[in-house]
C-alpha cells in the first residue's frame, strides 16, 4: 500500500496553517482589488462608447468589438498581475 505520510515531507506537501492564513488573506485581498479594477475599467469603456456595447456584441454579433474588449481584459489582467508581483 502507498504511504503518503512517509513521502510528504520530501515533496514539500506539509504546510502549517499558521503560515497559510496570511497568504490566503493576501490572496483574497488582491482578488477583490483586481475584480474592482476590472469592473471599473469595463464600466469606463461602456460609458465612453458612443453605442451600446451589449447590443453590438450580443445582437449584432460584432466580433471586432468582442476582440477589443477581450484584449482590454487581458491587458488589465497583465497590469494587475505585474502590480501584485511588484
Amino acid at each position: 500500500m502507498f504511504n503518503l505520510a512517509a513521502i510528504a515531507p520530501t515533496l514539500g506537501m506539509i504546510v502549517k496553517m499558521e503560515e497559510l492564513w496570511p497568504v490566503m488573506a493576501t490572496t483574497v485581498i488582491f482578488v477583490a482589488i483586481g475584480l474592482l479594477v476590472f469592473a471599473l475599467a469595463f464600466l469606463i469603456v461602456v460609458m465612453v462608447a458612443p453605442f451600446s456595447v451589449k447590443k453590438e456584441i450580443e445582437e449584432d454579433q460584432n466580433t471586432a468589438l468582442a476582440v477589443i474588449i477581450g484584449a482590454l481584459i487581458i491587458g488589465i489582467a497583465i497590469i494587475i498581475a505585474s502590480a501584485i508581483n511588484g
